[in-house]
């Protein structure tokens, strides 16, 4: 093999991001989410609840991607439980002024590096939660039913 393509593919691999880590993902979520959520997703006790919670994640399965999407486009009012702490009267803003690539970005990050499960969501799923926002209703529904 060239010397010179060596050492084009080990550059190149050094400067790739390690399997799990998201630089555009952990700089939209540190932008969008770490306020209320904390740059870990540790959250905020009465505030937040915490999104480093892989057991609600795995809960969730094949719903996760769907599930974090639809709370980013369509905001979450209502009372959930979180590790065992209730938050009544949530109130997450809307996030549907983020771009596909955003929210496709922060969901991975949030999924991935956050809780180590498989990234899920791509731009189609985030086309079609736009399309069709779900309600609060059915995002605690989701949420309760896999508790």
């Amino acid at each position: 093999m060239h010397k010179g393509l060596v050492v084009t593919l080990a550059l190149a691999l050094l400067a790739a991001p390690a399997h799990g880590q998201d630089a555009a993902g952990q700089t939209a979520f540190a932008d969008t989410c770490g306020a209320c959520h904390m740059a870990d997703g540790s959250g905020s006790p009465g505030l937040a609840p915490p999104l480093n919670d892989t057991a609600l994640w795995q809960r969730l399965g094949d719903q996760s991607g769907r599930y974090v999407t639809g709370v980013i486009l369509s905001g979450l009012t209502g009372k959930i439980e979180a590790r065992g702490q209730i938050y009544v009267g949530l109130a997450m803003p809307t996030h549907n002024w983020l771009g596909d690539e955003e929210i496709v970005a922060i969901a991975n990050y949030l999924l991935a590096d956050i809780n180590g499960l498989p990234p899920s969501v791509d731009a189609a799923l985030v086309a079609e939660l736009r399309a069709a926002v779900p309600s609060h209703a059915d995002l605690r529904a989701m949420r309760k039913g896999n508790q």
